[in-house]
């Protein structure tokens, strides 16, 4: 019969590490050559609309990004190791135990300092995607000021939010039985959902201003459209996107009675009326299918069983052991989890990925169903061009990484519909 121990899960470890960082840069290296090779000419779907400077920058900008992707995936790698197997976890662990302090305050601030430490060390990567590469292709509008205050914000949130809920699941973790995950799994969806319906009020305007749209106009024809599609929502706001990035964007927020609709202002400038309304549809759509809802769902089971695995995991010396870990804790556990659960799930990306491509395609269809599906083309052709959006991605680098359809086979399912309405 087989029998896990330490080194029989370090090597597992290892081998789903090498296996995932393999197929990664297997992934990365198809996506840079498939781009380079399509970028001498504009695709046929595309050539009365994007021009060949538009489009080559586009492949410049996702080569750019792609590259710099490429280094983070092997520093990642690095750091993964250095935190489990070289011992850095531990280090940390035993630094904080020295002072001697309660169980429950040690594991806080272990746990505080790990999210602050990994912060710190990713910050050269966001320096570099924003003030180099965003700056370089024209995008950013991101001060070095407000950097720091984006910054120091979120570290402030990370104390006020994360310290509460660390300290309960941490209090559960320890003195709720052998079931506590059964109860850190109720808190854990509490908070999810609590923070879905105080996001749009509390904490989004920490960042952005957000002020009611006033074009009457666009306002008047949005809500006719609300009307039509039955959907209530808090008020139509314009955020100002544009304080950080010139890519523009639409959402929803919120739930119950406090949704918002929520259009980037730099958005509003690239679209005209018609365009506005038909994004909006397409959102409306998410909305209609109860994509929203299906993927919290969806959330809440993969939680419910994560937690499951960890309530046998943190049982289990091998555990612990076989991740550099010399002193098993709840903390620690909860922590080597966290690091550990994306290489052993990363293959089941492209399963997520299609769920995600599939909703896309249905609030498509729902949009070309209450607008124009010609409007719709022409917003998605217009947010390519100016958010620098490549046509030709690698099919498979996009079953793994894009939560949305390659351009193209949105374009042309789109088309379809648009025929059949017209015939």
């Amino acid at each position: 019969m087989f029998r896990m121990d330490m080194n029989t899960f370090s090597q597992l470890f290892l081998l789903m590490l090498a296996l995932g960082v393999g197929t990664q840069i297997w992934l990365i290296l198809r996506q840079m050559k498939h781009v380079k090779g399509h970028r001498a000419a504009v695709p046929e779907a595309f050539s009365d609309s994007i021009s060949l400077e538009a489009h080559q920058l586009a492949a410049d900008y996702t080569l750019a990004k792609t590259r710099v992707g490429m280094v983070e995936l092997v520093y990642g790698t690095l750091l993964i190791l250095l935190w489990t197997l070289g011992g850095g976890l531990d280090w940390v662990d035993r630094g904080w135990a020295q002072l001697g302090w309660e169980p429950l305050y040690q594991g806080i601030a272990f746990m505080l300092s790990i999210f602050l430490l990994m912060g710190l060390l990713d910050l050269p990567f966001g320096l570099y995607r924003t003030f180099v590469i965003e700056e370089r292709f024209g995008f950013n509008r991101m001060t070095a000021a407000l950097y720091l205050n984006d910054m120091v914000k979120q570290f402030l949130l990370l104390l006020v939010i994360g310290t509460p809920l660390a300290a309960l699941v941490l209090w559960l973790m320890g003195n709720a039985g052998p079931n506590w995950w059964l109860s850190v799994w109720a808190v854990w969806m509490g908070f999810s959902l609590l923070m879905l319906w105080a996001f749009p009020t509390f904490i989004a305007p920490l960042f952005n201003k957000f002020e009611p749209l006033e074009d009457q106009d666009t306002v008047s024809r949005i809500e006719a459209l609300l009307e039509r599609c039955g959907f209530k929502s808090n008020g139509i706001f314009m955020m100002d996107g544009s304080r950080r990035s010139a890519h523009g964007n639409a959402y929803f927020t919120g739930m119950g009675n406090n949704k918002r609709i929520v259009f980037f202002d730099t958005l509003l400038k690239q679209l005209n009326i018609d365009e506005v309304e038909a994004v909006l549809a397409h959102e409306l759509g998410h909305f209609r299918h109860k994509h929203v809802r299906k993927r919290f769902i969806l959330m809440a089971a993969s939680s419910f069983i994560g937690l499951a695995i960890l309530g046998w995991l943190i049982q289990q010396d091998w555990f612990y052991q076989g991740l550099g870990v010399s002193t098993p804790s709840v903390h620690i556990a909860l922590i080597l989890f966290l690091l550990v659960m994306p290489i052993f799930t990363f293959f089941i990306q492209p399963i997520l990925a299609y769920g995600s491509r599939k909703h896309e395609f249905e609030a498509d269809a729902f949009a070309a169903q209450h607008t124009d599906a010609e409007h719709l083309i022409h917003a998605l052709v217009k947010m390519y061009e100016e958010n620098a959006s490549t046509l030709t991605p690698d099919p498979l680098y996009s079953a793994f990484h894009d939560s949305h359809p390659p351009a193209p086979v949105r374009i042309a399912q789109l088309s379809k519909q648009t025929a059949a309405t017209m015939g």
